[in-house]
């Protein structure tokens, strides 16, 4: 099987690599993030671990299981790296987003390709491929597609103006729901503001942490608003890049103390500048017998390293209500530096269905009107409970839907376009399995569908 334009995984990595050189990001972290993002995408795939290792040389079964766990919060959401090229404007960030569509693309030839590849497949090239401002490119629609390719972008175009809080602002009021997160996000900007030009006029102007508390369910789009504050701080001159940062417990700690210093240390260096958003950050201090050595000692070096960099870093902090309290009365200094706490609500199920069409969409499918039917009959049939997925219910929905949309058609030897596009009632007629615990790792033979977020998180 192949991807669009025919590629293998070490072919799209090499083209990546190529416009990761133009763009000054360096070979391995372009790599890894690379492979990653394959790896999360192919998980499901039986014998997917030994193809990915041919672009990985050394590399063995559980570095492929480990990488998926890091890439899987770039299915629905621009990468780390494309993330840092769109904040500063670069004129290679619409190559990089197709590079990366064409390696979400040859995911699908790693082992025996599934629906559930393909539609995971599907979604993640056109997350990268739409916040880079790109057309979407079609990935394999079948386990052995005929697709097109989008047109190129001039790469010698020249950098785009950075957005404008305003910008910033409607784009966060262009987003599905969270009207409480955009009524505070709008008050934390003006008081930021105002704080910057008084100390600007020479005034006395208290010290306003700009650190935040993101609480919420899965999948309510904190990862989301995150890459928004993270601009707006910079566009207010807050910050001097404004990238985001995403992490968790397993990039913050090492295995031997001592280490986990250090390796939070790199971590919070490289997010210096912008944003380092830290999701269930409560891991680091909570476990069956209170917080471990380990964890206390990641903590204790974050807490100095926001204090070294307080005029150039943000920290933002997240999971469920009930442990993000503990974590932050955990230690004195979480407590002083973390006083702003943003709330997100669960989705309505008018808003779960504009976040299902919205990401229809971007993927250019369309749902005709049965299946946006079909889908409330799902939402009514689904368990609210605090695992359920939200945004991340969604888009498992549409990846599952993209599956079975291509094995409706396998047999169709010249679909039409209108065909290609539309996803029908009939392709929504299962629940996803593992809608319930979208964190859970994808296991062959399972539905297929996967973990996602609005935007990325949604």
């Amino acid at each position: 099987m192949s991807g669009a334009g025919g590629k293998s995984l070490q072919q799209a990595l090499s083209e990546l690599l190529v416009v990761a050189g133009r763009a000054g990001v360096a070979d391995d972290r372009a790599r890894s993030e690379a492979l990653s993002l394959a790896a999360a995408l192919a998980e499901s795939a039986p014998g997917a671990p030994a193809d990915w290792g041919k672009a990985f040389e050394g590399a063995t079964t559980q570095d492929f299981f480990d990488a998926a766990v890091r890439g899987r919060r770039w299915r629905g959401a621009p990468t780390a790296v494309l993330t840092e090229l769109i904040a500063n404007g670069s004129a290679e960030k619409t190559a990089y987003a197709e590079a990366l569509a064409e390696v979400a693309s040859a995911a699908c030839t790693l082992g025996e390709p599934t629906m559930r590849v393909v539609g995971n497949a599907s979604v993640a090239a056109a997350a990268q491929l739409q916040a880079a401002g790109a057309r979407p490119l079609q990935v394999a629609s079948t386990p052995q597609p005929k697709t097109q390719e989008a047109p190129q972008e001039d790469a010698a175009a020249a950098e785009e103006p950075a957005k404008t809080v305003e910008e910033l602002l409607a784009e966060l009021d262009e987003l599905t729901g969270l009207a409480r997160v955009k009524r505070e996000v709008h008050r934390q900007v003006a008081v930021l503001r105002v704080e910057k030009l008084r100390t600007e006029a020479g005034l006395k102007s208290p010290t306003i942490t700009r650190h935040l508390v993101f609480v919420g369910n899965p999948g309510t789009g904190k990862t989301t608003v995150a890459r928004l504050v993270s601009g707006i701080y910079k566009a207010l001159g807050l910050l001097s890049k404004g990238q985001l940062v995403e992490v968790d417990r397993s990039e913050l700690v090492a295995g031997y103390l001592g280490q986990t210093a250090t390796k939070t240390a790199e971590v919070v260096a490289s997010a210096a500048g912008g944003v380092l958003f830290i999701d269930e950050a409560y891991s680091l201090t909570a476990g069956d017998r209170g917080a471990d050595q380990y964890g206390r000692e990641a903590v204790d070096t974050l807490v100095k390293e926001m204090e070294d960099r307080r005029d150039d870093l943000v920290v933002i902090v997240a999971g469920y209500p009930e442990p993000m309290e503990v974590f932050i009365a955990a230690n004195p200094g979480l407590a002083s530096r973390f006083r702003t706490t943003i709330e997100f609500e669960n989705y309505s199920d008018d808003e779960l269905t504009d976040i299902l069409t919205g990401l229809a969409e971007a993927a250019d499918y369309e749902l005709v009107p049965e299946a946006v039917e079909k889908f409330h009959e799902v939402l009514a049939a689904t368990p609210r409970d605090s695992s359920f997925g939200n945004g991340r219910f969604a888009r498992n929905v549409l990846e599952a839907a993209i599956g079975r949309h291509a094995w409706r058609l396998r047999d169709v030897p010249a679909p039409t376009t209108t065909q290609l596009r539309q996803i029908l009632a009939e392709d929504l007629t299962e629940q996803p399995a593992d809608a319930v615990d979208p964190e859970e790792p994808a296991t062959a033979g399972t539905s297929d569908v996967t973990e996602i977020e609005q935007g990325e998180e949604a």
